[in-house]
């Protein structure tokens, strides 16, 4: 059954067509994900679909007997009213029942004659199922004050209070602008798990591809106007799009190949003949505007230069922090080494960003020292939104920290040409930054933040709003990034590749250090889960078994497994480096007794390291 149908729609921006004669629909049943680069229209195309922006050209008819339920990027309310008066206020005899019953539970003074009629009328439209859903939904997306004013809540709450609205309406068709933003890695796993699992009809923009991989059926690809769909999940799609944009090119090339001869014989024709031609002018045309298409994005390429950096990163020695009675960092020590990458996860409001306002000195713990190594130079993307003046250009941003950027390679290039690597093309660059999407304007805030050479990169949500191509590259410089890497990301794909250990925020001020990435971690909670449970079952087995010793032995833990791994990649290293170094003392090549001592004591501290690791390993082998 089709739900929603487009025919030959066409929007402008400006000057510019975002898309044009775009045909487009979706049925019951299907889950689509659209894709493409900031800037390329995705968020103006689902307002459009949605009926929130009328299209310059063509139209959208929606099935009359369907629903259609709007997340957009930012949710516009009425500033006045509370959350339960927003999320309850769509229409239908089924809410507005558990309205009135919600708000007469939160009032003690409510008559026992009137909960008695509510209660039946409960009954009567068998809304007690539905009743637990919407405490469920409100549960999972952290929304607990519902007497609290809309003007009151920050943009992540705002988000998640417009997402509670949305799922409770229970619409025919969901179309979802970023649905993953502003929420924790539990409940992106929750929702995940609700919209994959019912015969969901959705459409939704997202850059999360493992929600992406989980929730999607289908990919459709808004690229230069058009609309590429794509049945199957992201790997299906990254393969096919290669092979489309190799075609693409081809195609392209051939086209200008041929252009170059109907250009000659265009000058060639007098002008009296050229009536008799006309079909072959026409074609010329229709040659010229395939001949012009772009044949692949610009790449972004972040490979700023490094400052250098000392032995002394970080030092945090016992710090604590409250806010009232709420406790967000308790007794927690760590010292920074050169190249950490650690992953901060932890639900919404358990004290990750100020944490890292506290490492970076914008607030000062309660107790405790915060102690930063005089080389060591913060690069720090907040989720603070861009400032910028209403008459600044996108040039004027990076001419106001720099005017020209030196490379990782040596070479120093100017602001404009920095802009080029970040996918600014010149004429973008004398573009307002207000005129600028919300994924570019994160764009140009991240080149801010890295045009300062820094050695040691806090990132904070760094992936809200960047498109996948984007994070992709940036995920690739991340990977070569030479200094400290500490961020918070809700991107579990994102995490999984960049971090090699967790800061994991676990309430009431503990911070657990995690040896792995987001995905290790979650299957050492599997573990625990399991640990927990098997002492019940086995402790009448053990009772019986205690005059006889056993001969059975404890499985290893994850961080044991991960342990040895690292102690049998480490070990060899260790035993090169030694033999490497009795192979140099050996050969006499040097009489420079400085030197000869400096090797001397690093063979010392090899063999106690060695010896250290060799007793480590004999005891985890046991445990294998």
């Amino acid at each position: 059954m089709n739900y929603l149908s487009a025919e030959n729609i066409s929007k402008s921006f400006g000057e510019r067509w975002l898309f044009k004669n775009l045909n487009f629909g979706i049925s019951q049943g299907q889950r689509v994900a659209l894709v493409g680069v900031n800037g390329s229209g995705k968020t103006t195309l689902l307002n459009v679909l949605a009926g929130k922006l009328p299209p310059d050209e063509g139209s959208v008819s929606v099935r009359k007997e369907v629903t259609i339920g709007f997340l957009g990027q930012n949710p516009e309310f009425d500033e006045e009213l509370t959350v339960q008066q927003t999320i309850f206020g769509g229409q239908g005899e089924v809410l507005d029942v558990i309205r009135e019953y919600e708000v007469a539970i939160s009032h003690p003074d409510t008559s026992a004659e009137k909960m008695q009629h509510l209660m039946e009328r409960m009954d009567e439209l068998q809304a007690w199922d539905f009743e637990i859903k919407v405490k469920q939904i409100l549960s999972k997306l952290g929304i607990h004050n519902l007497d609290q004013q809309i003007k009151q809540l920050s943009g992540g709450q705002r988000k998640r209070v417009a997402m509670a609205r949305v799922l409770i309406e229970e619409p025919s068709m969901l179309i979802l602008d970023e649905p993953t933003n502003h929420l924790d890695l539990d409940t992106i796993e929750w929702l995940e798990g609700l919209l994959s699992t019912q015969n969901t009809t959705l459409l939704m923009v997202t850059h999360d591809r493992y929600f992406l991989d989980k929730v999607a059926n289908e990919i459709a690809e808004l690229d230069n106007g058009e609309l590429y769909t794509y049945k199957g999940n992201y790997s299906y799609f990254v393969e096919k799009k290669a092979s489309r944009e190799e075609m693409a090119a081809a195609e392209t090339e051939k086209a200008r190949n041929l252009m170059r001869k109907e250009l000659d014989w265009i000058r060639r024709q007098p002008k009296a003949r050229g009536t008799k031609a006309k079909y072959r002018v026409d074609a010329f045309e229709e040659l010229k505007e395939k001949a012009a298409k772009k044949t692949a994005a610009p790449q972004l390429e972040l490979s700023v230069k490094t400052t250098r950096q000392g032995g002394k990163i970080i030092e945090v020695d016992h710090i604590s922090k409250s806010f009232g009675a709420k406790k967000i960092v308790d007794d927690f020590s760590y010292v920074f080494k050169k190249k950490d990458r650690i992953g901060i996860v932890g639900p919404n409001g358990a004290g990750k960003s100020t944490f890292l306002n506290m490492l970076t000195g914008k607030l000062q713990p309660d107790s405790g020292t915060i102690d930063a190594g005089q080389t060591t130079v913060f690069g720090y993307y907040t989720q603070d939104e861009l400032e910028y003046k209403q008459d600044q250009r996108v040039i004027d941003i990076v001419k106001d920290i720099a005017e020209v950027v030196e490379m990782a390679n040596g070479e120093v290039i100017t602001a404009s040409q920095f802009l080029q690597h970040f996918q600014f093309a010149p004429p973008q660059q004398y573009t307002f930054v207000s005129k600028l999407s919300g994924g570019e304007k994160r764009r140009l805030q991240l080149l801010r933040v890295l045009i300062k050479n820094p050695n040691f990169l806090i990132l904070d949500e760094p992936t809200n709003d960047l498109d996948i191509i984007t994070l992709n590259i940036l995920e690739d410089f991340l990977l070569n990034f030479g200094g400290c890497l500490l961020m918070v990301s809700h991107d579990r794909y994102f995490m999984d590749r960049l971090v090699e250990h967790l800061f994991v925020f676990e309430g009431e001020g503990k911070i657990r250090n995690f040896p792995g990435n987001y995905t290790d971690y979650r299957e050492w909670l599997k573990e625990q889960e399991k640990t927990e449970q098997e002492p019940k079952q086995v402790a009448p087995v053990v009772e019986k078994k205690q005059e006889q010793p056993t001969t059975g032995k404890r499985k290893p833990t994850y961080q044991e497994k991960k342990e040895f791994e690292e102690l049998e990649k480490e070990m060899p290293k260790l035993e090169a480096r030694k033999a490497k170094i009795i192979e140099t003392m050996n050969a006499g090549t040097t009489t420079d007794h400085e030197q000869l001592n400096a090797w001397a004591k690093e063979l010392e501290q090899l063999n106690e390291l060695l010896e250290e690791k060799e007793m480590r390993w004999l005891e985890l082998s046991e445990i294998m």
